[in-house]
């Protein structure tokens, strides 16, 4: 089933697949973590699109997503950014 999102310009469809870039963006880890769970088989692999050319699923990353079980901690008091040298309070 193919899913449409809403955007200003009216309905868009949902990508099919995520290249490394987004798929980094998308789970809120980085670029060679993402690399380095795909090697520990931890994360879904790739598929090969063409010859030199791979991405994910957006499927199988949200899959992957709603797997990962709940956490007991919570976020750290202060999530934002500060200024370079100055203590957040």
């Amino acid at each position: 089933m193919i899913k449409l999102h809403s955007s200003e310009k009216g309905m868009t469809m949902k990508p099919a697949y995520l290249d490394l870039p987004s798929v980094s963006n998308y789970i809120a880890l980085s670029e060679s973590t993402v690399q380095k769970m795909v090697r520990e088989s931890s994360f879904p692999s790739p598929r090969l699109l063409s010859g030199r050319r791979v991405a994910w699923l957006t499927r199988e990353v949200e899959d992957w997503i709603e797997a990962r079980p709940i956490a007991n901690l919570l976020p750290p008091t202060n999530c934002g950014y500060g200024r370079p040298g100055k203590p957040t309070t």
